[in-house]
């Protein structure tokens, strides 16, 4: 059984079932460059990026709003790898955040670019060093077949505050593990863990989850390892976040370099 300091096992031997650098324009195919958009409007959960030598960056703007009104100080950019939601003024949709509840304002169809049930996903990224900012990367439930699949894995919550500010000196605290929301099968276990690397420079991130236990680690080594795990379709979801009210220089940003996923067992081939 793998414990945190441990090498992480190797990635299957075989290509990627979804890969990206970055390279030229972002892929319609593989991406939604919104966050979440059937909660509010699309001029709110737009994605601000630019493709840039070393991968793609996610932007927080002088001109940009709040994701919702209610959500306020909340802006973000983000790319995830589907969308789901009922018609206007239900309550269905991925990721029903608030535990007050939410109605849709954009209806979206479902799209379903890559939503493993169980794999790994391997993530490298430079982390937001701006005041204010989280840079995170989450697989959450689609929820496109019942609301009861709304279990979310952490992969990693990093605070720009946070960077250089672990247990030894270049080293980052993060925020990792599992976060129940409507999934009564899972119990949410979160931690903070110190990395020894510093976050703001690229490094890799990896989840590998199936058969009831989910494991991240970070630059080739085990950091956590939780005897649970979604057993259901998930998106990927990459972004950074201004969570506190605007100040400070502008832009704010983290560049997302490259995504590799595989999905277990593999996708059958269409026929």
């Amino acid at each position: 059984m793998l414990a945190p300091g441990d090498p992480l096992p190797p990635p299957p031997d075989r290509a990627a079932d979804f890969a990206d650098d970055f390279a030229g324009p972002l892929s319609e195919d593989r991406w939604v460059a919104h966050y979440l958009p059937q909660w509010t409007t699309p001029e709110r959960s737009a994605a601000r990026c630019r493709a840039v030598a070393r991968g793609i960056e996610l932007r927080i703007e002088a001109d940009q709003p709040d994701w919702r009104p209610e959500d306020a100080p909340l802006r973000v950019s983000n790319l995830q790898t589907g969308m789901f939601s009922g018609p206007l003024g239900s309550d269905v949709g991925t990721h029903r955040h608030r535990p007050d509840g939410v109605t849709v304002r954009t209806p979206v169809p479902t799209r379903l670019l890559f939503a493993p049930s169980a794999g790994r996903v391997e993530i490298d990224v430079s982390a937001s060093r701006d005041l204010g900012c989280m840079t995170a990367a989450w697989l959450i439930g689609t929820e496109h077949r019942t609301p009861a699949e709304a279990g979310e894995i952490c992969v990693f919550e990093i605070d720009a505050e946070a960077i250089g500010a672990g247990d030894r000196v270049g080293s980052t605290r993060a925020r990792v593990g599992i976060k129940a929301h409507g999934d009564s099968g899972l119990t949410t276990d979160m931690a903070a863990v110190s990395v020894p690397v510093d976050a703001g420079r690229r490094h890799t991130w990896t989840v590998i989850w199936g058969d009831g236990e989910t494991i991240v680690g970070c630059e080739g080594v085990v950091v956590r390892v939780v005897p649970q795990a979604p057993d259901y379709p998930l998106f990927l979801m990459l972004d950074v976040f201004e969570v506190a009210p605007p100040a400070g220089r502008y832009p704010k940003s983290a560049v997302f370099h490259a995504v590799r996923g595989w999905e277990e067992p593999p996708a059958r081939p269409a026929s």
